[in-house]
């Protein structure tokens, strides 16, 4: 998100905790062994208290405060400014903005279902809810691992082949910001681009390339290598189940679908910058919409920099950057939209979020409703 937590985060295979491989793997319903993550390494309690997760906080916040400080004349300002922002629109923002979650829920149970596992609606929203709140409060996109850990103790799913579906619509969301930010970033600059959105281009480029070499790689060479490789059979077995999680929840017939589920995931996210900017009201900042959609497809792309929960920091000085170098925004304007968009896309996972995780029997272990 324009900062939010999820979005278009690092793939399963790119996180920094990847779930151990126990010398004796369990069983599972599916077939085979599969790799082991206990409650123990996914505790919040216990990563919250990790110097790795302290440090990954305390560096942003401490680089955000040296910024607030140095510009404390122009940034005075900005409180003020957030406060006279239209609650009505405001609010609007809000709501567009959770509208993406049933709509995200659907579409990790449509790729379940390639899989051969069905799940309802309800129970994969819920569960992916409660993984974004870890991805909002520790780094490493550990909320990744924890989605998969919660759906393998509420079920029989295989946790490898879970993790091919995230890793697979990890790839959508990828796919999705990288077309439709070229689309929107030159819709935005048609009477030409600056220096600065030339290089963004390149690096929409060159993501799109990267992302279709490494499937075409996966598909048709992906075994071979890791066959080749001097590594443990059960590693080999743990890639098969994620490589297949991975192309058979994707299949032709159901592809079209899921591609109109992501854009209209990424026109939420786009709206409800928009609708952030439009509460503002900020006199000469005319964003538009394609303008929304760019700036907020940027800042998803930087929360797939793993090295602060919910890519504190870097989301909001690319946001904050975008906005004053390619649009003109002044600083206090510009801080003012990125604090508010991300008040909306992060502090308030982390209240509803606990409060879902309090009441939630998922982390319990307490199973799914019937699939719909």
């Amino acid at each position: 998100m324009a900062g939010g937590p999820d979005g278009p985060p690092a793939s399963p295979s790119m996180t920094a905790t990847a779930p151990a491989i126990p010398a004796a793997p369990a069983a599972t319903s599916t077939g085979g062994p599969d790799p082991e993550v206990t409650a123990d390494q996914l505790s919040l309690a216990r990563r919250l208290r990790q110097p790795r997760t302290i440090v990954s906080i305390a560096v942003p916040l401490g680089i955000i405060v040296i910024f607030a400080w140095l510009n404390g004349d122009q940034l005075s300002r900005v409180p003020g400014l957030i406060l006279k922002a239209n609650p009505a629109l405001a609010a609007l923002a809000f709501m567009v903005f959770y509208m993406g979650f049933p709509l995200r829920g659907f579409r990790w149970a449509t790729l379940l279902r390639g899989t051969g596992f069905r799940i309802a609606t309800r129970d994969a929203m819920e569960i992916l809810f409660l993984s974004w709140l870890v991805n909002c409060v520790v780094p490493a996109k550990l909320g990744d691992v924890y989605r998969a850990w919660l759906l393998k103790i509420n079920s029989t799913a295989s946790l490898s082949r879970t993790f091919g579906t995230v890793f697979i619509e990890r790839v959508l969301d990828l796919f999705a910001i990288a077309t439709l930010g070229l689309a929107a970033g030159w819709w935005s600059f048609r009477d030409g681009l600056p220096p600065a959105i030339q290089a963004v281009f390149i690096v929409g480029f060159i993501v799109v390339g990267g992302l279709g070499l490494g499937l075409f790689t996966m598909r048709n060479f992906g075994r071979r290598i890791m066959v080749a490789l001097p590594i443990p059979g059960r590693v080999v077995e743990f890639y098969d189940r994620f490589e297949e999680g991975v192309f058979s929840s994707v299949g032709m017939r159901a592809l079209p679908g899921l591609v109109v589920i992501t854009g209209v995931i990424w026109a939420t996210e786009a709206s409800r910058l928009y609708l952030v900017v439009q509460a503002l009201a900020f006199p000469g900042v005319q964003l538009g919409l394609s303008g929304a959609f760019f700036v907020a497809l940027i800042g998803s792309l930087l929360t797939a920099v793993p090295l602060s929960p919910a890519g504190l920091g870097f989301v909001e000085a690319g946001v904050v950057g975008v906005l004053t170098v390619a649009y003109g925004v002044p600083l206090p304007e510009a801080t003012a939209i990125a604090l508010l968009d991300r008040v909306i896309s992060v502090f308030s996972i982390i209240v509803l979020g606990a409060i879902a995780y309090a009441l939630s029997s998922k982390p319990r272990g307490a199973g799914l409703a019937s699939p719909a």
